[in-house]
């Protein structure tokens, strides 16, 4: 358990910390500083204080102290659904496998589920060097309180170094579960992982404060280092089809949940193509000037067999759906091909689809940011430039 204090006789009043906590967790009163309940420890008026007059301290006595020299190895929660890997899953090991190799150790993947043992091999092809397979009729559906129990039990027989889920809606309620049963942190939504050339500590980067930044978590004093990683965000490996790796099926019980029971899953139909799936997205901004001329972008995308996104200003709007938001708000994207029509370029936009192969760009600001993230740039009015790419486009696939 952490604590802070004021150290009163080195405490001059001088107010430096009170204007340096992001929080306003800290008073001066009679000339000393005082910290208020609602402080969180981030530490930044330790760093202010010219006079070290505030102090955090660890009771070490209150914590189950680790031996991090004892866990190796990277691994990747394999996440399926009806016994089919999740794209996400691929993407992760290409780059859990960078991770491992810098440290000299395996890359792992779990695979939890009913009837998945055909798909350890796949996991082997896109670079696992080790399957930790639980095949058990308890893990067809996932459930919260089960796949905790089985996973928590498997770090704390094997002991990983890493441990990274996908962002999505599995990885999001799992990933927290674990990291509170074992004491560690966790660091949600990351953009980018890279080894610390020096001390080797996952270094782990995500947008913050709206996307207006990046920073970079460490996690020094516990194990494992957890992270969930947004897809699309990483490349997957190819795969190899000579690869070799080993199985386990380690002898974990499965016990039943004790708070929820998966009744019955309810499939969501959906029509057009799914946007974090497309090879080709159209998305839209405010530069549309209206909602309406939406139906533009509908067009191109249609005849591209694309899906049609927007940014985070035309949904703000109410011009569009959510679900069809791109950006760090809302989803992120890789397709093959990526036209921003009308979209300025604004950093939470680019968060959330600069991973795409050719960015293509429509605006008539030709200063507008956008344009420094674009493969190809067209500067013009859109409402006279998309209907000219749809004719053209639809007479060389015709």
């Amino acid at each position: 358990m952490s604590n802070i204090r004021i150290l009163t006789e080195k405490c001059t009043g001088c107010g430096l910390c009170l204007s340096a906590c992001p929080y306003g967790c800290i008073k001066i009163e009679n000339k000393k500083a005082q910290i208020l309940e609602n402080c969180n420890l981030c530490g930044a008026c330790v760093d202010s204080c010219k006079f070290g007059a505030i102090e955090i301290t660890t009771d070490k006595g209150l914590e189950n102290e680790i031996d991090i020299n004892e866990y190796k190895d990277v691994w990747v929660f394999a996440e399926q659904r009806e016994g089919k890997i999740a794209s996400v899953t691929f993407e992760l090991l290409g780059a859990a496998k960078k991770l491992a190799q810098d440290l000299g150790q395996s890359l792992c993947a779990v695979l939890l589920g009913d009837g998945v043992d055909s798909q350890a091999n796949t996991l082997i092809e896109y670079g696992a060097d080790v399957v930790y397979l639980v095949d058990n009729p308890k893990l067809r559906n996932y459930n919260d309180e089960i796949y905790t129990n089985v996973f928590t039990d498997l770090i704390n027989e094997y002991k990983p170094n890493i441990v990274l889920m996908g962002a999505t809606t599995y990885g999001r309620s799992l990933a927290p579960r674990v990291s509170s049963r074992l004491n560690t942190g966790l660091t949600a939504d990351c953009t980018a992982l890279e080894i610390h050339p020096k001390d080797n500590i996952l270094m782990q980067t995500r947008p913050a404060f709206s996307g207006n930044l990046m920073a970079t978590i460490i996690c020094p004093d516990h194990r494992p280092q957890m992270a969930t990683v947004r897809p699309k965000v990483m490349k997957p490996l190819d795969k190899d089809s000579n690869r070799q790796g080993k199985i386990i099926c380690p002898k974990i019980t499965v016990e039943d949940s004790l708070m929820t029971k998966v009744i019955e899953t309810v499939k969501e139909a959906k029509e057009g193509v799914n946007l974090t799936e497309a090879d080709i997205i159209v998305s839209g901004g405010r530069g549309l000037g209206d909602p309406k001329h939406f139906k533009l972008i509908e067009e191109l995308a249609k005849v591209l067999g694309g899906a049609v996104g927007a940014s985070r200003a035309a949904v703000d709007a109410g011009w569009i759906s959510y679900s069809h938001q791109v950006g760090q708000t809302g989803k992120t994207v890789s397709p093959k091909i990526y036209i921003a029509c009308g979209i300025s370029g604004a950093i939470q936009h680019l968060a959330g689809m600069s991973s795409s192969d050719i960015i293509i760009a429509i605006n008539k600001n030709p200063d507008a940011p956008i344009f420094k993230a674009a493969t190809y740039g067209i500067v013009g009015d859109l409402h006279q430039i998309i209907p000219l790419l749809v004719s053209e486009f639809k007479k060389a696939l015709a």
